[in-house]
């Protein structure tokens, strides 16, 4: 009976195994395990540097051949998993269950070690314990280290290329990214600007390389366009620019003429005058300049008496002078 029932067991697993669906889904189950490898193992420092000569990080490449989709399981088993964490933020208290979970898991351990020496003299947790706790190996840990340090300055050097545009596309992209979040954060919620975020950075490159040839016809139309455009206003530009010049040297040659007879003839005018005055400066001074002495005696009015002449005091010897 047992043997039958083994039998049984094992040629149901086989005809399991045999089906259609089941060998399908061991088929995508091995090729996205090969994906993610072939993902894990393309992290290594890209060929090409960034615009100021140094090397870029593991993680440059990494991304890009993650949103490159040339590994398709491995980059829809990413956006997955990045949206189902964040509407597991969202949706699920998972700090709370963490908490409760860790209660739980003590109190258990807690009440099987207690009965455990209240029955048999040794508890559980004592017989569950390991020899030797684990402890993270040196290397694995600075391996975790070195991870963060490429994922950060990853991070920092994609910054820093989009602030000083090394790629223009990029940086538009950027900036009109930024331009319409500042008006969806208005009326969406952050966790579903991270899903929206999520979704485009994932699916532009998938867009684009499926509908590549098109895309590149479209942007060199418009850059034609643009570059016709700029030549136009630059030509307008320099014609302008011309003009105005030419026209100001006009007006500049135009002052500095009026200038130069102004200053001609003030000197013209200053040169008479030094000439004039020069010779009443050395004219000689005549008798005729000053007025005539009157030639009649001054008389006075009738009322007024003439003065008389004192007279003159006379010495004696030996006689006091005496007023007369």
């Amino acid at each position: 009976m047992a043997d039958s029932t083994a039998v049984n067991g094992n040629s149901n697993t086989e005809t399991l195994k045999a089906s259609p669906v089941a060998q399908n889904v061991l088929d995508q189950s091995s090729k996205a395990s090969a994906e993610i490898s072939n993902l894990a193992a393309s992290r290594h420092p890209p060929s090409y540097t960034a615009a100021t000569g140094q090397p870029l990080t593991n993680y440059h490449s990494f991304f890009s051949e993650l949103l490159s989709w040339r590994n398709p399981r491995a980059s829809a088993i990413a956006y997955a998993s990045l949206v189902t964490f964040i509407f597991s933020v969202r949706y699920l208290d998972l700090i709370r269950w963490a908490l409760k979970l860790t209660w739980m898991v003590l109190g258990i351990t807690i009440a099987a070690e207690v009965a455990g020496k209240a029955l048999l003299n040794n508890g559980f947790a004592t017989q569950l314990r390991p020899r030797k706790y684990y402890t993270i190996p040196r290397e694995t840990l600075e391996m975790m280290i070195g991870d963060v340090h490429e994922l950060i300055n990853f991070f920092v050097i994609e910054s820093q290329r989009v602030l000083f545009a090394e790629n223009v596309y990029a940086s538009a992209a950027a900036a009109l990214a930024a331009f319409i979040s500042y008006y969806l954060v208005k009326i969406v919620p952050y966790w579903g600007l991270a899903v929206i975020a999520t979704t485009v950075v994932f699916f532009t490159p998938l867009i684009y390389t499926t509908n590549q040839e098109l895309i590149d016809s479209q942007l060199k139309h418009a850059s034609e366009v643009v570059n016709a455009q700029t030549a136009q206003l630059c030509t307008v530009a320099q014609k302008h620019t011309a003009q105005a010049t030419q026209v100001t040297k006009q007006y500049m040659g135009d002052y500095t003429a009026k200038a130069q007879a102004l200053i001609k003839g003030g000197r013209h005018h200053e040169q008479p005058q030094k000439a004039q005055a020069e010779p009443q400066e050395a004219t000689s001074i005549k008798a005729t300049d000053f007025p005539a002495p009157p030639r009649e005696d001054i008389k006075l009015p009738a009322d007024v008496e003439p003065v008389s002449a004192p007279e003159p005091v006379v010495k004696t010897d030996g006689e006091p002078l005496v007023a007369a």
